[in-house]
């Protein structure tokens, strides 16, 4: 599960990086996938789910969605990126 997990955090941070668009956009997704490495030094579990949730917010951004318009199917945090903008 572990070469899985990061492999699939090289994937996510290399697609990150590739996004155009606003930096501030970028910079929050960056933080979020730090947030979930973080997590992934205490639960290899929950950092797994949390990271499946973020790719597909990030496929659902690389297609022209905005993924807080999706619909609330698992989210990667409880609070639902509860998060002021500035933050």
């Amino acid at each position: 599960m572990s070469t899985d997990l990061a492999s699939g955090l090289r994937e996510a941070h290399r697609r990150v990086r590739a996004l155009s668009g606003a930096a501030d956009r970028r910079e929050r997704l960056a933080r979020r996938l730090v947030a979930i490495c973080d997590a992934a030094k205490r639960d290899l579990g929950s950092a797994a789910a949390r990271l499946s949730v973020f790719l597909d917010d990030l496929a659902a951004l690389e297609s022209g969605k905005d993924p807080e318009t999706l619909p609330e199917q698992g989210s990667d945090t409880p609070s639902r990126r509860n998060m002021p903008l500035g933050d």
